[in-house]
């Protein structure tokens, strides 16, 4: 673990062992992730401008589990890190060159906005996850701020940290919590390692996408024979892939759990995390509400 993360010790969130046993019980864990994009980014001259200066963006994406907790796989060859940490911290995946890692970075503290200044790690724009549990009637939504682990996340010895990277590793760092009893296997925990381990859970099909042609870019001609749609990737360092591929970190702050599966006894809980202005330490509330 670099130097720049700062552990400071929070008990597990109140609502993280329900929500994990209502998401396993999805056909696929899939949410809706919100980000807000600059209300200037539309090419399209005939959009109405808006008058605020962000606007929301909203698409599916699928549900990796929880930051440095990554799930079982059998299928999954990369080498793992060992148990070392726990978090709250959902986790999905997506490709670099899709919308909504800019807009991380652009709504985030930096206003980062060009192209090349998107393509480590950092981010940390407002966003929200909501989950549809049809199997319990319950909506979970999830307000926060998200962070883009990139192939930057962990260099050589010689490699100098990005300011993104540094943001990383101190914001995400922060909420990563040592398990009991592997306080002594810190330095054996990559960030690196945590990486390639996503993208070895994903399937060779899915793994195949982030070599697939620009998303959104027009459809002009044939692709290169290096960017092709439905290829398959055995690989873990891949070039064009991992190049490509990316781990979304989304940091809560804010939880809400509505539950409508019966009309008569409907209700919401709320649960904020507190943050301690000395030591940062973070405590979770609880507080029920009406539907």
């Amino acid at each position: 673990m670099s130097t720049t993360t700062h552990h400071r010790p929070s008990p597990p969130a109140p609502w993280r062992s329900t929500f994990e046993s209502h998401i396993s019980l999805m056909p696929s864990p899939e949410f809706i992730f919100a980000t807000v994009a600059p209300s200037s980014s539309s090419t399209n001259p005939s959009y109405t401008k808006p008058t605020t200066p962000y606007v929301p963006r909203l698409r599916y994406c699928i549900y990796r589990g929880m930051w440095s907790q990554l799930p079982e796989n059998k299928h999954n060859d990369a080498p793992k890190n060992p148990r070392v940490y726990d978090s709250d911290m959902p986790t999905f995946t997506t490709d670099v060159r899709m919308q909504k890692v800019g807009e991380l970075f652009a709504s985030s503290a930096g206003h980062a906005a060009k192209d090349e200044q998107v393509q480590g790690s950092g981010g940390g724009g407002p966003c929200e996850a909501v989950f549809w549990v049809k199997e319990k009637g319950t909506q979970w939504r999830i307000k926060g701020t998200a962070f883009v682990v990139a192939p930057d996340i962990e260099g050589g010895e010689d490699e100098r940290e990005s300011s993104g990277v540094r943001t990383v590793k101190s914001e995400i760092g922060g909420r990563m919590r040592v398990v009991e009893g592997a306080q002594d296997k810190e330095g054996e925990w990559s960030w690196g390692r945590e990486l390639t381990g996503h993208f070895g859970n994903c399937s060779p099909g899915m793994r195949g996408s982030w070599k697939n042609p620009p998303p959104g870019a027009p459809v002009k001609g044939e692709p290169d024979n290096e960017h092709q749609l439905g290829q398959k990737v055995g690989d873990l360092e891949d070039p064009i892939a991992r190049s490509n591929f990316r781990v979304v970190v989304i940091k809560p702050d804010d939880v809400e759990q509505t539950d409508i599966s019966d009309p008569a006894t409907a209700r919401r809980w709320k649960y904020t995390l507190v943050t301690d202005a000395q030591d940062g330490r973070g405590e979770w509330t609880k507080e029920e509400l009406w539907p």
